[in-house]
């Protein structure tokens, strides 16, 4: 999917990379040009991506990408068409490389494009409350409404027969049609990613986008962050209540229902025809398979295979916690 939120800046030389990353140059490949950076999944030949967990070892057995940042005891995991670059901390050096590519990826400025609604070619195609503001290249479908002082920022994409709340912001995000996005919302925003080094605290940019299917439900109060470098995805036909928080990379399937003040933890990837209760938190880097029930106040750390109810905390099969609490 072609991203238009962020403007890539390579391709750069190989050995520019290795400089950035204070390597030493590698006169065999120095001619050698990089030209994207993404995920393990996502990522193709010439392009770069990064290795850091024994979790992601089937998506780095079968990457595409020609060069690969990881560490000295994930190498073996990598094909041998991928060259690695060995570092000391993966993900900081990911951080760097990826700003270099995307350097407006840091950044979560205000959108100073837009303007009034009345000045612009939805005048008279949407309807539209008080204080609406758009950006430039925003695409909005037919039959949409939209509340009082909601902002839609530059290039966002909205399909039919969409309603969008009031005291609402979107950014960075493509939403399909009918979907329901309410009041207070805020779509897009900068995910909360962060290392500390040397007293301070290095933001991880965040380049990817957040995809809203057809015929999804956001409840008031909610916050969907954008992917780092996947992207952050709410499947078809899936509702969210109020009040609840979707992190960066987070991908939720197909028809599923997750009840108020839900936390998801980043890079956590739900399956289809999931519910979960109200309050229950979710770790991240977790998968949590097609059919499950997580019941309300639960505190999910480990994978929860397909089929499965839970609850408690740490999450269990609800047959052990109820036997266990009687």
């Amino acid at each position: 999917m072609d991203n238009p939120f962020f403007r890539n800046n390579g391709p750069f030389k190989f050995n520019e990379i290795l400089k950035d990353l204070n390597l030493k140059p590698d006169e065999k490949n120095k001619d050698l040009s990089i030209i994207d950076i993404k995920d393990l999944q996502n990522s193709k030949i010439n392009e770069i991506t990064f290795f850091h967990s024994k979790k992601y070892q089937l998506a780095a057995n079968n990457t595409k990408a020609s060069f690969c940042i990881t560490s000295q005891n994930l190498i073996k995991d990598l094909p041998s068409s991928c060259k690695p670059i060995i570092v000391d901390n993966v993900l900081v050096s990911t951080s760097i490389i990826t700003a270099k590519f995307y350097p407006d990826s840091i950044n979560d400025n205000f959108d100073i494009t837009v303007e009034e609604i009345n000045n612009t070619k939805f005048n008279n195609t949407v309807k539209f409350g008080k204080n609406v503001l758009i950006g430039e290249n925003v695409s909005i479908g037919s039959n949409c409404l939209i509340g009082h002082n909601t902002i839609i920022e530059k290039n966002v994409s909205i399909g039919e027969n969409c309603c969008i709340g009031s005291n609402t912001i979107i950014r960075n995000s493509l939403i399909k049609n009918n979907v329901k996005i309410l009041d207070n919302c805020v779509i897009g925003k900068h995910g909360f990613g962060f290392f500390p080094i040397n007293d301070q605290n290095l933001r991880y940019p965040h380049m990817g986008i957040v995809l809203i299917e057809d015929n999804c439900e956001i409840g008031c109060g909610s916050t969907i962050d954008r992917g780092s470098m996947s992207n952050t995805i709410i499947g078809k036909n899936t509702y969210l209540d109020n009040q609840i928080h979707i992190a960066h990379n987070v991908r939720i399937g197909e028809n599923s229902i997750i009840a108020g003040q839900v936390g998801i933890a980043g890079s956590s990837v739900i399956g289809n025809n999931v519910k979960i209760g109200g309050q229950a938190g979710i770790s991240g880097h977790l998968k949590i398979g097609n059919n499950v029930d997580i019941a309300g106040g639960s505190g999910v750390i480990k994978d929860i295979p397909d089929n499965s109810k839970v609850m408690g905390y740490p999450a269990k099969n609800i047959r052990d916690f109820l036997r266990e609490n009687k």
